[in-house]
């Protein structure tokens, strides 16, 4: 993918807003699996471990919708009006990953 004004080298310049918003949601994902952890050390019960699992899941999932929102916003609107269309091609490669 070709440079934009917030990307640089395959680096992407986050606001400071973005960060504690992405990074909140890691955090709040990291606690659910130490959470986990615990329930599998204190012999829980496998459906209530599942239902933790199920809520990890989530919170990563609103973690990537957010992180794609934010790449396409910048980046990859960036690059088309640019003209680079092969930013169109990553995005489609990376849209066929996140959903396997």
């Amino acid at each position: 993918m070709g440079k934009c004004p917030h990307c640089s080298d395959r680096k992407k310049l986050r606001t400071e807003e973005e960060k504690k918003d992405l990074l909140k949601r890691l955090r709040r994902a990291e606690g659910q699996i130490r959470g986990i952890e615990n329930m599998i050390e204190e012999d829980a019960y496998c459906p209530d471990i599942l239902t933790q699992v199920a809520a990890v899941t989530a919170a990563l999932n609103s973690f990537n919708k957010e992180l794609l929102a934010c790449h396409m916003r910048s980046c990859v609107a960036e690059d088309i009006r640019a003209g680079k269309e092969e930013s169109i091609d990553e995005l489609v490669r990376l849209m066929q990953k996140l959903m396997k």
